[in-house]
């Protein structure tokens, strides 16, 4: 059933986002950095560059709009970012039972909703988008999400993951509601914003870092997360375990980890040694799934025991980044949340899935939540029929919107203007 279509397609989308990089771009793990290295550069204090001189960041400001210019991930080093990082951490702090609190009673919530027969079939990935919509409302504004912010919250998520997997094209009319809707609740937040930034980027800044990276971040996880407990129920069995839960995360992170690539550009000339050296401006990518898979025994296999003997720490696993060069803001939240929301999930319902299980998920993670009684065995053949034929025709439209949206973005130049007007703190330049 055209089953070799897909793996030639994603070939030929690579080389398509190869092109966006440039002749000075490099990936890593590579022969001349390899996995024993990888950190090393990683954690340069001259690999801080963000977003000026990449092209790719054109096409991720095109992706993350509006306000990809006050991305945390995307601000360049200094008082801004700092500033920003700063907020975040404000914002995300809590206390262990406060933080596990709110996402079981998220997940319970959206749970009593979705759960309506002895058998429920979903998108995981949707699933889980209104549980944190929930989440980071509640983090963000101190109050219960009405239905009608989670709505915009999850339309405008949702598009973004979207067109970053070119499942679809963005709709910046989508995303402008919940911009509208965020400015009026301005005054509302918990916490202080970033002085260093307007009232509209303040706005934008709660948008992308909390309603946009946070949200999708964590349903992509959780995705992941359940659906390899659909797959593997003697794991699912022991997830009460704290220890044991603790490895299926690590597990769960180093098979399928959320970012693909992370790209940086350096700022002075980098000399690792007499004899490997990178020029200012260089574009470095850093692959995390090529990363994730050495150092490891059958690194495509599953395997939360692996880490019974070792720590994560201690491997080649960095699910949340190097701590030298911008670690994700949420790696302490993010384990605790998904920890207690998958067990209020095991709580009630049984999890089976046949679907594949990629790093990209681009079929948003289909699955049989089973309340009581026997497996409806039919309806997982089913699944797994639908699953092989919707990945030939998506990954043709992946290619196509892919393309698209590349040309249109290189057309677009969205952050090589910005830099054409402004310094790397924001501020306008006089040319």
């Amino acid at each position: 059933m055209l089953s070799w279509l897909p793996a030639r397609v994603v070939a030929l989308r690579a080389k398509v986002f190869e092109k966006v990089n440039g002749d000075n771009a490099i990936t890593f793990p590579n022969e001349v950095i390899g996995p024993d290295r990888f950190q090393e550069l990683y954690s340069h204090p001259a690999a801080n560059g963000r977003s000026k001189g990449a092209g790719l960041s054109d096409l991720f400001w095109y992706w993350l709009s509006p306000g990809p210019e006050v991305h945390q991930e995307h601000l360049e080093a200094g008082p801004r970012y700092d500033d920003v990082a700063r907020a975040t951490r404000t914002f995300l702090s809590g206390s262990t039972e406060e933080l596990s609190a709110a996402a079981t009673r998220c997940t319970a919530k959206v749970l009593d909703e979705v759960l309506t027969g002895r058998v429920t079939e979903v998108r995981l990935r949707d699933l889980m988008m209104p549980v944190w919509a929930e989440y980071f409302y509640e983090m963000v504004f101190g109050e219960p999400c009405p239905r009608y912010a989670r709505d915009l919250i999850v339309d405008h998520a949702d598009d973004v993951v979207s067109a970053l997997k070119c499942t679809g094209l963005r709709h910046p009319a989508r995303r402008a509601r919940l911009t509208r809707y965020l400015r009026v609740r301005l005054a509302d937040v918990r916490h202080p914003l970033p002085r260093t930034l307007s009232e509209t980027e303040q706005v934008h800044y709660l948008q992308g870092t909390y309603f946009n990276t946070a949200v999708v971040q964590m349903s992509e996880a959780m995705a992941h997360l359940l659906l390899a407990l659909a797959q593997h129920p003697e794991v699912a069995r022991r997830i009460d375990d704290d220890r044991y839960c603790a490895h299926v995360l690590d597990e769960t992170f180093r098979l399928y980890p959320l970012f693909g690539i992370a790209h940086r550009i350096t700022t002075a000339d980098i000399a690792l040694d007499d004899e490997t050296s990178f020029p200012a401006g260089s574009v470095l990518c850093f692959s995390y799934p090529a990363y994730h898979a050495t150092g490891y025994a059958n690194p495509d296999v599953f395997d939360p025991g692996r880490w019974e003997s070792t720590a994560a720490r201690h491997e080649h696993h960095i699910p949340f980044g190097v701590a030298a060069n911008r670690p994700c803001p949420a790696w302490r939240l993010a384990p605790l949340a998904m920890r207690t929301s998958a067990r209020e999930v095991l709580r009630r319902v049984t999890l089976h899935s046949s679907v594949s299980h990629t790093r990209s998920l681009p079929s948003r993670g289909p699955c049989l939540l089973v309340r009581e009684g026997p497996v409806p065995r039919r309806r997982l053949a089913f699944l797994r029929v639908r699953d092989r034929w919707e990945d030939v025709w998506r990954s043709v439209v992946q290619l196509v919107l892919g393309t698209a949206m590349v040309l249109h973005a290189h057309h677009l130049r969205p952050a090589g203007r910005y830099f054409d007007t402004h310094d790397t703190q924001g501020c306008p330049v006089r040319h």
